[in-house]
């Protein structure tokens, strides 16, 4: 199944999806811990949130999970330190994203693969997003690429990570499809798209490559900001119809953005089935769907073994992807 067929599933069929009701009878795990490998406000926050407000909610967990915080690297750092120091923290889940799965097809979580974790579940996706101020002269994605074509210096891109983060990637890809050669774009790299969208409303960038959920999230909250694409194969439901697509634009550019957790390569299967079993029944309970939607989120439902698999397919996939454009693969 593609992942586009993947997010199409309705909250209907999620239940068929993850395979009957989970029965969470292990012991749960003491001082329930989310981290959220960036600085608050960006997608790894919103993810660790969701399951903080969700997995109680549901029943799944008596305990509150406490969300804490370990920037670096698009979630190199805590990926080292949970592979490297803290390889059997029963509580600890670590929040990841399409992002982290590109980060480590180009090797940049160093010697650590896809391999060296326990892939939990995949709890929703995003999507990328084109995001500008609300006063910006560019009215379009045809603008701004116009402008980038006519003097590269004169747009200042923002993007959480480096070259070669999907934030850059999304440029990139946009760029040629203009055009452009990408290696002249003026690029600024942020650690998360939290700190892209402050530098983008205090006028130190002119476009963040961000994506939906925490810009619209930020745009909820006051940010004098405005989407000015979203790369979904569709335009969203809600308060995101009115925002194009890239397609819709002529370019035909898509990116999911799949978000969920990982535990350390020697967390016992006893513990790691009580996470993704607790996963599981919390995606099928009855405020779930209300859950994503209010953080511009959309179903994805994954569990255990279908997630390790899905990580796999989609860490393949991005080696494809960033080998087209040059960069390093592992």
């Amino acid at each position: 199944m593609s992942f586009i067929s993947r997010v199409a599933i309705t909250a209907a069929a999620a239940s068929a999806v993850l395979g009957g009701s989970p029965s969470i009878t292990l012991a749960e795990p003491k001082n329930p811990e989310c981290i959220a490998p960036a600085q608050p406000g960006g997608g790894f926050d919103i993810t660790c949130k969701l399951a903080q407000a969700t997995l109680q909610q549901s029943g799944a967990v008596k305990s509150q999970v406490r969300v804490s915080y370990m920037p670096g690297g698009i979630g190199a750092v805590a990926y080292n330190a949970i592979v490297g120091q803290r390889r059997a923290e029963p509580g600890t889940i670590v929040a990841y994203s399409a992002g982290s799965l590109l980060n480590i097809a180009q090797g940049k979580f160093g010697a650590f693969t896809e391999k060296d974790v326990r892939w939990v579940a995949t709890i929703g996706t995003d999507y990328g997003a084109v995001v500008v101020q609300a006063d910006s002269p560019y009215k379009s994605l045809s603008d701004l690429m116009s402008a980038i074509k006519q003097d590269p210096t004169s747009v200042i891109i923002g993007a959480g990570g480096t070259i070669g983060s999907q934030d850059w990637m999304k440029a990139a890809m946009a760029a040629r499809a203009a055009g452009i050669d990408y290696k002249t774009m003026r690029f600024v790299a942020f650690e998360g798209g939290g700190d892209c969208a402050t530098a983008l409303h205090g006028g130190h960038v002119n476009v963040c490559m961000n994506d939906v959920g925490d810009s619209q999230a930020a745009i909820d909250g006051g940010a004098p900001l405005k989407l000015l694409a979203i790369f979904s194969e569709e335009r969203l439901p809600g308060k995101l119809a009115e925002v194009q697509t890239a397609r819709e634009q002529g370019f035909d550019i898509l990116w999911p953005i799949a978000r969920g957790f990982y535990v350390g390569p020697d967390v016992s299967y006893e513990d790691y089935k009580w996470w993704s079993d607790a996963f599981a029944a919390t995606m099928k309970s009855a405020n779930y769907a209300a859950a994503l939607q209010q953080r511009n989120l959309f179903p994805l439902p994954m569990a255990g073994a279908e997630t390790t698999a899905f990580v796999e397919e989609r860490v393949a996939a991005y080696k494809k992807l960033a080998a087209d454009f040059g960069l390093a693969t592992k």
